[in-house]
C-alpha cells in the first residue's frame, strides 16, 4: 500500500469514527467467504457498517479523532479486524451472538459504547444486554403512562361523580326560577292599583 494510499484508508475510517458512539472492534478471521458475506448482509439489514481495516491504520485513523481517546483499545488491535459502526448500542454484539450460534467467530475484540470501553470478548454478553435508545425511551414512557393513566382514570371518575351530583342539583335549580316567577306578577299588580285609581 503506498503513502496516498494510506492516507485515503486512514481518511476513510475517522470518516466512519467522526461522530460514532457505537464502535466495536471484531475479529472476522476463520470465516469463509460465504459466511463473511452472510454477516455483511446481516449487518447492512441492522444499518450496521461493516469494514475490515489494518489494525496500524485504525489506530492512526482513531488517534486523530477529537474527544475521544480511544487508546484502550489498541491493545485488541492483532489479526484480523472489522470496524463495526452502529446507532444502537447493542446492535453489533446481537448480531455476533447470533452469529456465533453457528461458528466460533466473529469474536468480540473491543467496543466503545455510551462513553464507555469494553475490551476482550467476555464483555459480549453485558454489550448484548444495553438498552438501546429506543427501548429506555419505550420503558421510561411507559412508566410515565401508568401513573398519568391512573390520573386521568380518577380525574374521568371525579368528574362522572360531578355530573351526577350536578343532576341531582338541577330539579332544585329549576325550582328557584320558578319561586321568583310568581313574585314578579305580584309586583306588577302593585303597579296596576295605583295606575286604577
Amino acid at each position: 500500500m503506498t503513502k496516498d494510499q494510506k492516507v485515503v484508508a486512514i481518511q476513510e475510517i475517522k470518516d466512519l469514527l467522526q461522530d460514532a458512539k457505537v464502535v466495536y472492534v471484531a475479529d472476522l478471521d476463520g470465516l469463509n467467504a460465504a459466511k463473511s458475506s452472510e454477516f455483511r448482509r446481516q449487518a447492512f439489514k441492522q444499518n450496521i457498517k461493516v469494514k475490515v481495516v489494518k489494525n496500524t491504520l485504525l489506530q492512526k485513523a482513531m488517534e486523530q479523532i477529537d474527544g475521544v481517546n480511544f487508546s484502550e483499545m489498541f491493545e485488541t488491535f492483532k489479526g484480523n479486524s472489522a470496524l463495526m459502526i452502529a446507532e444502537t448500542a447493542n446492535a453489533p454484539a446481537k448480531l455476533i451472538k447470533d452469529f456465533r450460534k453457528k461458528d466460533e467467530k466473529p469474536a468480540l475484540k473491543s467496543a466503545f459504547v455510551q462513553e464507555t470501553f469494553y475490551v476482550g470478548d467476555n464483555n459480549l454478553d453485558t454489550l448484548v444486554s444495553i438498552k438501546s435508545r429506543e427501548e429506555m425511551i419505550g420503558e421510561i414512557i411507559g412508566l410515565l403512562q401508568s401513573p398519568i393513566q391512573r390520573v386521568v382514570s380518577a380525574l374521568q371518575n371525579k368528574s362522572e361523580t360531578a355530573e351526577a351530583s350536578t343532576e341531582e342539583a338541577a330539579p332544585a335549580v329549576e325550582e328557584t326560577p320558578a319561586a321568583e316567577a310568581p313574585e314578579a306578577p305580584a309586583a306588577e299588580s302593585t303597579d296596576e292599583t295605583p295606575a286604577a285609581e
